[in-house]
């Protein structure tokens, strides 16, 4: 059920899924109109979780650590975040799958959209060794 739905959103979004898997509960979705490749959406009730690989990190930088950290407080949908391998920086964000509505899935992936716009510059410096 909420699989099917969240495919709704994705499909009135204008997104392209790249690849889905009902019984692991995934869609890789993607926009080139928003600059957005290879999204995870993940449908794990009770939650839905958003997940973007942005970049590897070159080494343990402090400046780039507190410039991310700096950063979430302006991200109005979701943050940034490290893989459990602490080397691959992603961009995450989770809702409660129960009530989800097109407004609110709309409004996660817009803020992904506009974090990528405004911050692209600043992310591949960043992804620089």
């Amino acid at each position: 059920m909420h699989f099917q739905k969240v495919e709704k959103y994705i499909e009135h979004m204008g997104f392209s899924i790249s690849q889905k898997n009902e019984k692991e509960g995934f869609f890789i979705i993607e926009s080139d109109a928003d600059g957005i490749r290879n999204l995870i959406v993940g449908v794990a009730p009770p939650i839905i979780i958003f997940e973007l690989y942005l970049f590897t990190l070159a080494g343990d930088d402090m400046d780039t650590f507190k410039a991310l950290l700096i950063k979430n407080r302006d991200i109005i949908h979701g943050g940034f975040a490290l893989t459990e391998d602490g080397k691959k920086v992603i961009f995450r964000y989770t809702l409660q799958v129960h009530n989800l509505d097109q407004n609110e899935f709309d409004a996660a992936v817009n803020s992904l959209s506009l974090l990528l716009s405004e911050y692209y510059e600043q992310l591949i410096q960043f992804s620089k060794p």
